[in-house]
Protein backbone atom coordinates (compact mmCIF):
# COMPACT_ATOMS: atom_id res chain seq x y z
CA UNK A 1 0.00 0.00 0.00
CA UNK A 2 1.07 3.55 -0.45
CA UNK A 3 2.81 5.21 2.37
CA UNK A 4 1.74 8.63 3.82
CA UNK A 5 4.63 10.62 2.46
CA UNK A 6 4.04 8.51 -0.63
CA UNK A 7 0.72 9.92 -0.94
CA UNK A 8 1.84 13.48 0.20
CA UNK A 9 4.30 13.03 -3.08
CA UNK A 10 2.38 12.14 -5.29
CA UNK A 11 -0.47 14.55 -4.54
CA UNK A 12 2.51 17.54 -4.22
CA UNK A 13 3.52 16.26 -8.23
CA UNK A 14 0.14 16.34 -9.17
CA UNK A 15 -0.88 19.83 -8.17
CA UNK A 16 2.93 21.11 -9.61
CA UNK A 17 1.83 19.37 -12.85
CA UNK A 18 -1.54 21.11 -13.13
CA UNK A 19 -0.09 24.58 -12.23
CA UNK A 20 2.35 24.30 -15.13
CA UNK A 21 -0.25 22.95 -17.51
CA UNK A 22 -2.50 26.32 -16.36
CA UNK A 23 0.87 28.16 -16.96
CA UNK A 24 0.73 27.39 -20.48
CA UNK A 25 4.05 25.01 -20.09
CA UNK A 26 3.22 21.93 -22.42
CA UNK A 27 6.52 20.77 -23.90
CA UNK A 28 9.52 18.92 -21.77
CA UNK A 29 12.87 20.05 -22.85
CA UNK A 30 16.16 17.83 -22.47
CA UNK A 31 18.62 18.04 -19.29
CA UNK A 32 21.63 18.11 -21.95
CA UNK A 33 22.66 21.52 -24.08
CA UNK A 34 21.51 21.94 -27.41
CA UNK A 35 21.82 24.37 -30.76
CA UNK A 36 18.09 25.19 -31.06
CA UNK A 37 19.77 27.36 -34.25
CA UNK A 38 21.39 24.46 -36.06
CA UNK A 39 19.60 23.14 -39.19
CA UNK A 40 17.98 19.93 -38.73
CA UNK A 41 17.95 17.36 -41.36
CA UNK A 42 14.77 15.69 -40.55
CA UNK A 43 13.89 12.20 -41.88
CA UNK A 44 11.29 12.11 -44.37
CA UNK A 45 8.36 11.07 -43.36
CA UNK A 46 6.82 7.72 -43.71
CA UNK A 47 3.11 7.32 -44.73
CA UNK A 48 1.60 4.85 -42.56
CA UNK A 49 -1.34 2.84 -43.58
CA UNK A 50 -5.06 3.87 -42.80
CA UNK A 51 -6.13 2.10 -39.58
CA UNK A 52 -9.28 -0.47 -40.19
CA UNK A 53 -11.86 1.27 -38.73
CA UNK A 54 -14.10 -1.21 -36.76
CA UNK A 55 -16.66 -1.24 -34.26
CA UNK A 56 -14.37 -2.47 -31.76
CA UNK A 57 -11.86 0.78 -32.46
CA UNK A 58 -14.92 3.18 -31.67
CA UNK A 59 -14.85 4.04 -27.68
CA UNK A 60 -17.86 2.88 -26.31
CA UNK A 61 -21.09 5.44 -26.01
CA UNK A 62 -22.00 6.10 -22.32
CA UNK A 63 -25.75 4.42 -21.83
CA UNK A 64 -27.77 7.12 -19.15
CA UNK A 65 -30.20 6.13 -16.93
CA UNK A 66 -33.26 7.38 -18.38
CA UNK A 67 -34.93 8.90 -15.25
CA UNK A 68 -33.27 11.57 -12.78
CA UNK A 69 -32.98 9.44 -9.17
CA UNK A 70 -31.57 6.82 -11.69
CA UNK A 71 -29.30 9.33 -13.21
CA UNK A 72 -27.88 10.43 -9.86
CA UNK A 73 -27.09 6.92 -8.46
CA UNK A 74 -25.22 5.72 -11.76
CA UNK A 75 -23.17 9.07 -11.60
CA UNK A 76 -21.97 7.73 -7.68
CA UNK A 77 -21.42 3.70 -9.48
CA UNK A 78 -18.25 2.41 -10.62
CA UNK A 79 -19.44 3.43 -14.13
CA UNK A 80 -18.90 6.82 -13.36
CA UNK A 81 -15.71 8.64 -15.35
CA UNK A 82 -14.53 9.49 -12.01
CA UNK A 83 -15.05 6.08 -10.46
CA UNK A 84 -10.98 5.82 -10.21
CA UNK A 85 -10.29 9.06 -8.82
CA UNK A 86 -8.99 8.70 -5.12
CA UNK A 87 -11.66 10.22 -2.97
CA UNK A 88 -15.18 10.01 -1.63
CA UNK A 89 -18.02 9.96 -3.94
CA UNK A 90 -20.41 13.34 -3.06
CA UNK A 91 -23.57 13.56 -5.42
CA UNK A 92 -26.47 16.10 -6.01
CA UNK A 93 -28.55 17.89 -3.44
CA UNK A 94 -31.53 19.29 -3.14
CA UNK A 95 -35.20 19.23 -5.15
CA UNK A 96 -35.24 19.50 -8.87
CA UNK A 97 -38.87 20.56 -8.46
CA UNK A 98 -37.70 23.77 -7.01
CA UNK A 99 -36.71 24.79 -10.74
CA UNK A 100 -33.11 26.22 -9.88
CA UNK A 101 -30.46 24.29 -10.65
CA UNK A 102 -26.85 25.46 -9.61
CA UNK A 103 -23.65 23.77 -10.99
CA UNK A 104 -20.59 23.15 -8.59
CA UNK A 105 -17.14 22.60 -10.10
CA UNK A 106 -16.64 19.67 -7.20
CA UNK A 107 -16.93 19.05 -3.68
CA UNK A 108 -14.54 21.17 -1.34
CA UNK A 109 -11.70 19.95 -0.23
CA UNK A 110 -13.79 18.79 3.94
CA UNK A 111 -17.31 18.40 2.33
CA UNK A 112 -18.93 15.42 3.59
CA UNK A 113 -21.84 13.12 1.33
CA UNK A 114 -24.65 14.70 3.41
CA UNK A 115 -22.78 18.20 2.82
CA UNK A 116 -22.14 19.51 -0.37
CA UNK A 117 -20.58 22.57 -0.51
CA UNK A 118 -19.30 22.99 3.76
CA UNK A 119 -17.34 25.26 5.99
CA UNK A 120 -16.61 29.09 5.13
CA UNK A 121 -17.27 28.55 1.36
CA UNK A 122 -20.61 26.99 2.19
CA UNK A 123 -21.84 29.81 4.41
CA UNK A 124 -21.11 32.34 2.04
CA UNK A 125 -23.27 30.25 -0.55
CA UNK A 126 -26.05 30.29 1.77
CA UNK A 127 -26.40 33.66 2.42
CA UNK A 128 -26.01 33.98 -1.28
CA UNK A 129 -29.45 32.26 -1.57
CA UNK A 130 -31.18 33.90 1.30
CA UNK A 131 -30.66 37.29 -0.84
CA UNK A 132 -32.09 35.83 -4.06
CA UNK A 133 -34.99 34.30 -1.65
CA UNK A 134 -33.50 30.79 -2.18
CA UNK A 135 -32.50 27.98 0.16
CA UNK A 136 -30.76 24.62 -0.26
CA UNK A 137 -33.92 22.99 -0.16
CA UNK A 138 -34.99 25.17 -2.78
CA UNK A 139 -32.52 24.53 -5.25
CA UNK A 140 -30.82 21.74 -7.40
CA UNK A 141 -26.98 21.53 -6.68
CA UNK A 142 -24.79 19.59 -8.17
CA UNK A 143 -21.66 19.42 -9.02
CA UNK A 144 -19.76 18.41 -12.03
CA UNK A 145 -17.20 16.00 -10.83
CA UNK A 146 -18.96 14.10 -7.73
CA UNK A 147 -14.93 13.38 -6.73
CA UNK A 148 -12.42 16.29 -5.88
CA UNK A 149 -9.26 15.68 -7.74
CA UNK A 150 -5.87 15.52 -5.73
CA UNK A 151 -4.84 18.71 -7.35
CA UNK A 152 -7.91 21.05 -6.57
CA UNK A 153 -8.72 21.41 -10.42
CA UNK A 154 -10.33 19.13 -12.91
CA UNK A 155 -7.65 18.04 -15.63
CA UNK A 156 -8.64 19.65 -19.29
CA UNK A 157 -9.15 16.37 -20.82
CA UNK A 158 -11.88 15.48 -18.21
CA UNK A 159 -13.43 18.59 -18.94
CA UNK A 160 -16.11 17.76 -21.81
CA UNK A 161 -16.78 14.22 -20.70
CA UNK A 162 -18.01 15.92 -17.35
CA UNK A 163 -19.84 18.07 -19.66
CA UNK A 164 -21.83 15.63 -22.05
CA UNK A 165 -23.20 14.55 -18.53
CA UNK A 166 -24.13 17.62 -17.35
CA UNK A 167 -26.01 17.82 -20.28
CA UNK A 168 -27.50 14.87 -19.71
CA UNK A 169 -28.94 15.69 -15.99
CA UNK A 170 -30.03 18.88 -17.32
CA UNK A 171 -32.07 17.12 -19.48
CA UNK A 172 -33.42 15.09 -16.71
CA UNK A 173 -33.87 17.88 -14.16
CA UNK A 174 -35.39 20.26 -16.45
CA UNK A 175 -34.53 23.17 -14.29
CA UNK A 176 -35.88 26.33 -15.60
CA UNK A 177 -32.91 28.36 -14.78
CA UNK A 178 -28.89 27.12 -13.89
CA UNK A 179 -26.36 29.21 -12.48
CA UNK A 180 -23.14 28.40 -12.69
CA UNK A 181 -20.19 28.65 -10.00
CA UNK A 182 -16.79 28.68 -11.10
CA UNK A 183 -14.33 28.40 -14.32
CA UNK A 184 -14.18 24.90 -14.79
CA UNK A 185 -17.78 24.51 -15.00
CA UNK A 186 -18.28 27.72 -17.19
CA UNK A 187 -15.91 26.75 -19.59
CA UNK A 188 -17.58 23.23 -19.76
CA UNK A 189 -21.05 24.78 -20.65
CA UNK A 190 -20.67 28.17 -21.90
CA UNK A 191 -17.28 28.12 -23.15
CA UNK A 192 -15.27 30.07 -21.60
CA UNK A 193 -13.84 31.37 -18.21
CA UNK A 194 -16.69 33.00 -15.43
CA UNK A 195 -14.76 36.48 -16.24
CA UNK A 196 -16.04 36.76 -19.79
CA UNK A 197 -18.94 34.33 -19.68
CA UNK A 198 -20.42 36.20 -16.10
CA UNK A 199 -23.23 39.53 -16.91
CA UNK A 200 -24.76 37.75 -19.70
CA UNK A 201 -27.42 35.07 -19.88
CA UNK A 202 -26.19 32.27 -21.92
CA UNK A 203 -28.67 29.67 -23.62
CA UNK A 204 -26.96 25.89 -22.32
CA UNK A 205 -28.82 23.36 -25.28
CA UNK A 206 -29.17 19.70 -24.38
CA UNK A 207 -31.38 16.42 -25.36
CA UNK A 208 -29.67 17.00 -28.92
CA UNK A 209 -30.74 20.92 -29.27
CA UNK A 210 -34.43 20.09 -28.92
CA UNK A 211 -34.55 21.96 -25.30
CA UNK A 212 -32.23 24.28 -23.31
CA UNK A 213 -31.96 25.90 -19.88
CA UNK A 214 -30.86 29.98 -19.83
CA UNK A 215 -27.73 29.89 -17.54
CA UNK A 216 -25.98 32.97 -15.56
CA UNK A 217 -22.24 32.65 -14.33
CA UNK A 218 -20.71 33.73 -11.14
CA UNK A 219 -17.64 33.24 -9.10
CA UNK A 220 -17.39 29.87 -6.70
CA UNK A 221 -17.98 31.50 -3.08
CA UNK A 222 -14.39 30.59 -2.43
CA UNK A 223 -13.02 32.79 -4.80
CA UNK A 224 -14.96 35.63 -3.25
CA UNK A 225 -13.87 34.26 0.33
CA UNK A 226 -10.22 35.12 -1.20
CA UNK A 227 -11.08 38.45 -3.43
CA UNK A 228 -13.88 40.06 -1.37
CA UNK A 229 -13.71 42.98 -3.88
CA UNK A 230 -15.61 40.51 -6.39
CA UNK A 231 -19.15 40.34 -3.99
CA UNK A 232 -20.46 43.47 -6.02
CA UNK A 233 -20.19 41.65 -9.20
CA UNK A 234 -21.30 38.40 -8.01
CA UNK A 235 -24.63 40.31 -6.50
CA UNK A 236 -25.16 41.51 -9.77
CA UNK A 237 -24.83 38.37 -11.31
CA UNK A 238 -27.27 37.03 -8.67
CA UNK A 239 -29.60 39.82 -9.74
CA UNK A 240 -29.56 39.23 -13.23
CA UNK A 241 -30.50 35.66 -12.78
CA UNK A 242 -33.85 36.77 -10.36
CA UNK A 243 -34.42 39.39 -12.50
CA UNK A 244 -33.98 37.14 -16.01
CA UNK A 245 -35.27 33.90 -15.03
CA UNK A 246 -36.64 33.64 -11.53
Amino acid sequence: MMGFEQKIDTAIGASALEWWREAGVDTLIDEAPRNWLAAEHAPAPVRAAPAARTAASAPPALAYPDTLAAFETWRLSDAAPEARWPGVRIGTQGEAKGGLMVLLEMPERDDTPDRLLGGAPGALFDRMLTAIGQSRTSIYLAPMAVVRPISGRIPADAEPPLATLIRAQLRLAAPKALLILGNAASRALVGTDVARARGHLHVINHEGGKASVTAVTSFHPRFLLERPAAKAEAWKDLQLLIGGLL
